[in-house]
Protein backbone atom coordinates (compact mmCIF):
# COMPACT_ATOMS: atom_id res chain seq x y z
CA UNK A 1 0.00 0.00 0.00
CA UNK A 2 1.52 3.61 -0.75
CA UNK A 3 0.06 6.96 0.01
CA UNK A 4 -0.79 8.73 -3.16
CA UNK A 5 0.84 12.35 -3.90
CA UNK A 6 -1.60 15.24 -4.88
CA UNK A 7 -0.86 14.73 -8.45
CA UNK A 8 -1.88 11.22 -8.66
CA UNK A 9 -5.31 11.83 -6.84
CA UNK A 10 -7.40 12.71 -10.20
CA UNK A 11 -8.54 16.02 -8.87
CA UNK A 12 -10.04 18.42 -11.66
CA UNK A 13 -9.25 21.72 -12.36
CA UNK A 14 -10.60 24.71 -10.56
CA UNK A 15 -12.63 25.52 -13.65
CA UNK A 16 -13.76 21.69 -14.14
CA UNK A 17 -14.74 21.79 -10.72
CA UNK A 18 -16.88 24.55 -11.10
CA UNK A 19 -18.41 23.19 -14.19
CA UNK A 20 -19.19 19.92 -12.90
CA UNK A 21 -22.19 18.64 -11.93
CA UNK A 22 -23.15 19.35 -8.19
CA UNK A 23 -24.64 17.37 -5.67
CA UNK A 24 -28.25 19.00 -5.63
CA UNK A 25 -28.18 20.55 -1.80
CA UNK A 26 -27.18 23.70 0.03
CA UNK A 27 -25.78 24.33 3.23
CA UNK A 28 -27.16 26.75 4.99
CA UNK A 29 -25.50 28.66 7.97
CA UNK A 30 -27.76 29.71 10.10
CA UNK A 31 -25.67 32.21 12.24
CA UNK A 32 -22.33 29.97 13.13
CA UNK A 33 -20.23 32.11 14.69
CA UNK A 34 -16.93 30.07 14.60
CA UNK A 35 -14.72 31.44 11.30
CA UNK A 36 -12.99 27.99 11.60
CA UNK A 37 -16.47 26.05 11.62
CA UNK A 38 -17.62 28.06 8.87
CA UNK A 39 -14.32 27.63 6.69
CA UNK A 40 -14.21 23.86 7.84
CA UNK A 41 -17.97 23.55 5.94
CA UNK A 42 -16.59 25.22 2.85
CA UNK A 43 -13.90 22.10 2.78
CA UNK A 44 -16.25 19.50 3.57
CA UNK A 45 -18.85 21.23 0.64
CA UNK A 46 -16.14 21.09 -1.98
CA UNK A 47 -14.91 17.44 -1.11
CA UNK A 48 -19.19 16.18 -1.87
CA UNK A 49 -19.61 18.58 -4.74
CA UNK A 50 -22.39 20.78 -2.64
CA UNK A 51 -24.29 23.35 -4.85
CA UNK A 52 -23.55 26.15 -2.64
CA UNK A 53 -23.53 27.56 1.25
CA UNK A 54 -25.69 30.29 2.19
CA UNK A 55 -23.92 32.15 4.87
CA UNK A 56 -26.55 33.93 7.39
CA UNK A 57 -26.50 36.50 9.83
CA UNK A 58 -23.52 36.63 12.26
CA UNK A 59 -21.53 33.81 10.07
CA UNK A 60 -18.21 35.41 8.92
CA UNK A 61 -17.65 35.31 5.46
CA UNK A 62 -14.68 35.24 3.23
CA UNK A 63 -11.98 36.41 3.10
CA UNK A 64 -12.28 36.22 6.62
CA UNK A 65 -8.45 34.77 7.84
CA UNK A 66 -9.86 32.06 9.76
CA UNK A 67 -12.26 30.73 6.99
CA UNK A 68 -9.39 30.41 5.15
CA UNK A 69 -7.30 28.47 7.24
CA UNK A 70 -9.48 25.48 7.35
CA UNK A 71 -10.84 26.22 3.58
CA UNK A 72 -7.68 25.29 1.97
CA UNK A 73 -9.14 26.84 -0.82
CA UNK A 74 -12.40 25.35 -0.98
CA UNK A 75 -14.03 29.47 -0.62
CA UNK A 76 -13.14 29.64 -4.65
CA UNK A 77 -14.65 26.19 -5.57
CA UNK A 78 -17.71 26.31 -3.75
CA UNK A 79 -20.65 29.17 -4.42
CA UNK A 80 -21.67 31.03 -1.51
CA UNK A 81 -23.85 33.74 -0.84
CA UNK A 82 -24.40 36.33 2.47
CA UNK A 83 -27.87 37.04 3.70
CA UNK A 84 -28.56 39.29 6.76
CA UNK A 85 -30.45 36.94 7.98
CA UNK A 86 -31.84 33.08 7.47
CA UNK A 87 -35.19 33.42 7.12
CA UNK A 88 -34.21 35.57 4.12
CA UNK A 89 -32.04 32.97 2.63
CA UNK A 90 -35.06 30.28 3.73
CA UNK A 91 -37.52 32.77 1.58
CA UNK A 92 -34.80 32.13 -1.31
CA UNK A 93 -34.91 28.60 -1.73
CA UNK A 94 -38.28 28.67 -1.14
CA UNK A 95 -38.99 30.09 -4.23
CA UNK A 96 -36.55 28.28 -5.83
CA UNK A 97 -38.55 25.40 -5.02
CA UNK A 98 -36.03 23.93 -2.47
CA UNK A 99 -37.30 21.27 0.24
CA UNK A 100 -36.43 23.28 3.47
CA UNK A 101 -34.61 20.50 6.54
CA UNK A 102 -32.95 21.54 9.41
CA UNK A 103 -30.92 19.63 11.19
CA UNK A 104 -31.97 19.85 14.37
CA UNK A 105 -33.14 17.69 17.63
CA UNK A 106 -36.97 18.48 17.33
CA UNK A 107 -40.32 16.50 18.55
CA UNK A 108 -40.85 15.23 15.08
CA UNK A 109 -37.42 14.94 13.93
CA UNK A 110 -36.70 12.03 10.83
CA UNK A 111 -33.48 10.07 11.54
CA UNK A 112 -30.73 11.06 9.50
CA UNK A 113 -30.27 7.20 7.99
CA UNK A 114 -34.35 7.21 7.80
CA UNK A 115 -34.78 10.44 5.47
CA UNK A 116 -35.80 9.72 2.38
CA UNK A 117 -34.48 11.86 -0.80
CA UNK A 118 -37.38 14.08 -2.55
CA UNK A 119 -37.85 14.93 -6.07
CA UNK A 120 -36.57 18.42 -5.10
CA UNK A 121 -32.98 19.88 -4.14
CA UNK A 122 -32.97 20.47 -0.59
CA UNK A 123 -31.33 23.24 1.33
CA UNK A 124 -30.16 21.86 4.80
CA UNK A 125 -30.12 24.40 7.65
CA UNK A 126 -27.28 23.97 10.24
CA UNK A 127 -27.20 26.04 13.23
CA UNK A 128 -25.39 28.46 15.73
CA UNK A 129 -22.93 26.16 17.66
CA UNK A 130 -24.38 27.11 21.12
CA UNK A 131 -28.18 27.73 20.17
CA UNK A 132 -28.71 24.90 16.77
CA UNK A 133 -31.31 26.46 14.64
CA UNK A 134 -33.40 28.96 15.75
CA UNK A 135 -36.95 28.35 16.54
CA UNK A 136 -38.38 30.92 14.28
CA UNK A 137 -36.51 29.18 11.49
CA UNK A 138 -37.36 25.63 12.31
CA UNK A 139 -40.83 26.97 11.69
CA UNK A 140 -40.18 27.69 8.04
CA UNK A 141 -38.89 24.09 7.80
CA UNK A 142 -40.53 20.99 6.14
CA UNK A 143 -38.75 18.84 7.93
CA UNK A 144 -35.90 18.32 10.94
CA UNK A 145 -33.46 15.41 10.65
CA UNK A 146 -31.66 14.03 13.50
CA UNK A 147 -28.28 12.58 13.73
CA UNK A 148 -28.79 9.34 16.22
CA UNK A 149 -25.97 9.93 19.24
CA UNK A 150 -25.15 7.45 21.59
CA UNK A 151 -23.36 9.76 24.20
CA UNK A 152 -24.38 12.59 27.02
CA UNK A 153 -23.74 15.35 24.87
CA UNK A 154 -26.82 15.45 22.32
CA UNK A 155 -24.57 17.98 20.55
CA UNK A 156 -21.88 17.39 17.70
CA UNK A 157 -19.60 20.60 16.34
CA UNK A 158 -21.38 22.04 13.68
CA UNK A 159 -18.34 21.23 11.20
CA UNK A 160 -18.47 17.42 12.10
CA UNK A 161 -22.23 17.65 11.91
CA UNK A 162 -21.91 19.21 8.14
CA UNK A 163 -19.41 16.15 7.17
CA UNK A 164 -21.83 13.48 8.47
CA UNK A 165 -24.86 15.09 6.52
CA UNK A 166 -22.59 15.44 3.47
CA UNK A 167 -21.68 12.08 3.56
CA UNK A 168 -25.45 10.75 4.08
CA UNK A 169 -26.71 12.80 1.32
CA UNK A 170 -24.18 11.99 -1.22
CA UNK A 171 -24.18 8.38 -0.44
CA UNK A 172 -28.11 8.48 -0.73
CA UNK A 173 -28.21 10.70 -4.24
CA UNK A 174 -25.56 7.99 -5.61
CA UNK A 175 -27.75 5.10 -4.66
CA UNK A 176 -31.02 6.72 -6.34
CA UNK A 177 -28.66 7.55 -9.85
CA UNK A 178 -27.55 4.17 -9.79
CA UNK A 179 -31.24 2.88 -9.06
CA UNK A 180 -32.83 5.52 -11.80
CA UNK A 181 -29.58 3.78 -14.12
Amino acid sequence: MQKLRNDELGRPSLNDYKEQEKLPFVLVLDNVRSALNVGSIFRTADAFAAKAIYLCGIAAIPPNKDILKTALGATESVFWKYFETTDLAVESLKKDGYCIVAIEQVTTSILLQDFQLKDQPIALILGHEMDGVHQDIINLCDYCIEIPQQGIKHSINVAVCAGIICWEFYQKNEKRKRANG
